[in-house]
Formats: C-alpha cells, sequence, structure tokens
C-alpha cells in the first residue's frame, strides 16, 4: 500500500503531537514527584490520575486493534487509577515507559504497509486502524492539555 505512504506519516506525526497540541514528553518533564498525586483547587484530576488513564486507554486501543480475544476494561472504574496518586513513584515512571511503548507499538502498526488503515476489524462495530489512530491522537491530545491545565494550577509548568 505504497499510495498512502504518506497518509501513515502524518498518522504518526499526530499522535506524537507537537503541531496543534503539547508532545507528550514536555507535558510530563520535570514534573516534580511530590506533586503528581495533588489534585489542584477546581481540577477533578491529578497529574497522575491523568497519566494513568491515558496509559490506560492507550493500551486499551492498542490491544483491540491487534486481537479480537482482548477484553476492555470495565467502563469507566477500568479506565482511571484507584486513587489521586500512586502507591510509589516508581508507578509514575513505570507509567511513562508503558505509556511509550505503547504508542510505539500502535505507531508501527500504523506504519506497517501491510495493516490496510481502511480494512474494518473482523470483531468491534465496524472500527479501523485509522479510526484508532485518530481515537488515540484525540483522547491524549485532550488529555494532555488537562496535564498542562493542571501542572500550571500546581505552579509546576515553565513554558
Amino acid at each position: 500500500m505504497a499510495h498512502d505512504s504518506a497518509l501513515r506519516e502524518q498518522l504518526v506525526q499526530l499522535l506524537r503531537g507537537g503541531h496543534a497540541h503539547a508532545v507528550f514528553d514536555d507535558a510530563i518533564r520535570d514534573i516534580p514527584l511530590d506533586r503528581i498525586g495533588v489534585r489542584p483547587t477546581g481540577a477533578p484530576y491529578s497529574a497522575w490520575e491523568l497519566l494513568e488513564h491515558m496509559r490506560i486507554a492507550q493500551n486499551d486501543i492498542l490491544e483491540f486493534s491487534r486481537s479480537a480475544e482482548y477484553v476492555s476494561p470495565q467502563w469507566p472504574e477500568g479506565y482511571w487509577p484507584k486513587s489521586p496518586a500512586p502507591e510509589r513513584e516508581s508507578q509514575w515512571n513505570d507509567s511513562v515507559i508503558a505509556f511509550r511503548r505503547d504508542l510505539g507499538a500502535f505507531e508501527a502498526m500504523i506504519q506497517d504497509p501491510s495493516q490496510d488503515l481502511n480494512r474494518k476489524f473482523p470483531w468491534g462495530d465496524g472500527q479501523t486502524l485509522l479510526r484508532e489512530a485518530l481515537l488515540i491522537a484525540d483522547h491524549n491530545s485532550y488529555h494532555l492539555g488537562q496535564l498542562v491545565l493542571v501542572r500550571r494550577l500546581l505552579g509546576a509548568w515553565e513554558k
């Protein structure tokens, strides 16, 4: 499918961000670990809750796109951490690593010319790889904006 290589490249750029919204690495860089579990006044989420929600949702979309055997978490509780703060600070780094790994895996699917972007999965309700790529980009950009806002409210955003 060489005819859609430009589309594939544009999708990868969209997934990585940086054109119309924040880049993941900028949004999480140098966030003070003592503030990741703080919900600022008026904000419904902490940085930890947003990061973990993004990781869980992105992984859900990745695994759904890979296999009919995959079972999604229960909505909505399965898509959010149980508390505003991680039990251990190391969970923040683990979540960041997992987010990047899953995004890389999804980008590899998009870049694989044997993957038809427009073919409906034999499972689901008519989803395609193209639709799932747009869903990840949309969902991540929305929550990255929230993460930046939380950081601003915490006085932890210097851009």
